[in-house]
Order: C-alpha cells, then sequence, then structure tokens
C-alpha cells in the first residue's frame, strides 16, 4: 500500500474534526433535554456491540446517532474528494457499511437506532427522535 498523499494542511484541518460534542449533537440535545427527554450521551446501547451512539434513551431502547454529511455519505451533501479519491472512497462506504450493520445488531437486540443528518434542522430532528421515543415507551 503506497503512503497517502495528504498535504500537512489536510491532515491538519482532518485532524480537528469533532467526533463528539459537535455543534448539531449539542442543539438536539439541548432541543431533546427542553422537550422534557432524559438522556445519557455517548454510551454503547447494547454492551456486546462496539459501537457509541451519540444520543441513548436506556428505557425506551433508542439510540440517536448524529451523521456527519461527509464522513457518512449524506445521499445530498456528499462530496468526494479528488487526492486520494479511492482511500476516501474506501473510506466512507465503509462508514456507510458499518452504520447499516450497526443499524441490523440494534435491531436484533431490540433497539430502534435513528440517524439524524447533520444538516437536519434542530427542530425536525428532535420531533423525530421525541416520537421514537415516545412510541417505544407506549409499546411497554
Amino acid at each position: 500500500m503506497k503512503p497517502l498523499e495528504t498535504t500537512p494542511q489536510t491532515r491538519s484541518r482532518m485532524s480537528r474534526q469533532k467526533s463528539r460534542n459537535t455543534q448539531v449533537e449539542v442543539a438536539l440535545r439541548k432541543a431533546l433535554h427542553a422537550a422534557g427527554l432524559r438522556y445519557r450521551v455517548h454510551r454503547r446501547p447494547v454492551k456486546d456491540v462496539r459501537r457509541e451512539a451519540d444520543i441513548v434513551f436506556v428505557g425506551a431502547k433508542v439510540a440517536v446517532f448524529v451523521d456527519g454529511c461527509f464522513w457518512h455519505g449524506c445521499p445530498e451533501h456528499a462530496t468526494w474528494p479528488k487526492n486520494n479519491a479511492q482511500f476516501w472512497r474506501d473510506k466512507i462506504e465503509g462508514n456507510r457499511h458499518r452504520d447499516t450493520e450497526t443499524d441490523a445488531r440494534l435491531t436484533d437486540a431490540g433497539w430502534l437506532a435513528v440517524r439524524v443528518w447533520e444538516h437536519e434542522a434542530v427542530d425536525v430532528a428532535a420531533d423525530r427522535v421525541r416520537e421514537a421515543v415516545t412510541m417505544r415507551l407506549k409499546r411497554k
């Protein structure tokens, strides 16, 4: 495998990308809290599944993932870098595959995975999460 041809500027910019507590994630948590919902942050919903959700509603068994448009290949906003094109395509496609696998594994364990794109309006995403949590709690 040949070394990546990434400029120092690109490497520096990518290393500064937050993976936790992004603006969108914090805004979503504030909206959910304001709606009276209580949750856990950055937890594994299922102990045996090595995937961490951004927001976890334990009682309702709802795991919320806030996905970045670039990193998770948003159908509306995905961009494909020209430098190291194959590396980035493999990385993003790998993320998509892992997301699908995570959702399936959580479903098998009785959980509901809710995916929120970073570009979604926070109030719309919060309503969708609230509805999912409410529906799951009513089933109990």
